[in-house]
């Protein structure tokens, strides 16, 4: 398995037994392992810039798996999350998936599968990242258009024509034009349906 840099495996059970096996046995893959005995303790130790996936059990005293889950969803972290239980339902699975979990690991853990699912959340949570960066800088270069060129955006965008848009702003199709090239320009987009993407994408961040 390829580990990108700086990515761990953040564990979360309360059995100490399960935790020191599941860190030998993806230690032995060179998979960096945190190990935490509770959610409260995770959630005292988790910093934004932690990479990597979560990977929790359900039943634990205090805060369970799937309210950690649930919490860091609400919170904003980008860290994917894998579930495990040793008394495993559909409906827990049904909670777990609906939170967008990477997968539902009953015990005993079948090792391949788990190995699967690590892959997997260290790529999501890669994608995850590429998009955050990719919507702050839009921000970046949207802060720098002019008011008549954001204007302009916001009526590209929802589709209306430059003659459209001349009668809307009171201005001629020619300056349309002009004030379309250079936002375009200073977005740093090449057509219409980029301008669209990129402005979905940073509203869908707010």
């Amino acid at each position: 398995m390829r580990i990108p840099p700086g990515c761990r495996v953040y564990l979360v059970d309360d059995d100490a037994a399960v935790r020191d096996a599941l860190a030998l046995l993806l230690g032995s893959y060179g998979l960096p392992v945190v190990p935490f005995a509770d959610a409260r303790g995770f959630l005292q130790s988790l910093r934004a810039d932690w990479r990597g996936c979560l990977l929790a059990d359900i039943r634990m005293p205090g805060m369970d798996g799937l309210a950690l889950q649930r919490h860091l969803r609400e919170s904003g972290s980008a860290l994917p999350v894998i579930i495990m239980t040793g008394h495993g339902d559909v409906e827990s699975a049904r909670e777990a998936f609906r939170a967008r979990a990477v997968d539902f690991l009953e015990k005993p853990i079948d090792h391949e599968r788990l190995l699967r699912a690590i892959e997997e959340a260290f790529a999501r949570e890669a994608s995850a990242r590429d998009d955050q960066a990719q919507r702050a800088e839009f921000a970046r270069r949207l802060a720098v258009l002019t008011p008549r060129e954001r204007e302009v955006m916001d009526l590209v965008i929802a589709g209306r024509h430059n003659r459209e848009i001349a009668a809307l702003l009171n201005i001629s199709a020619r300056t349309v034009e002009v004030h379309k090239a250079r936002m375009m320009d200073k977005l740093m987009v090449d057509n219409i349906p980029e301008l669209v993407r990129l402005s979905v994408g940073a509203a869908g961040a707010g």
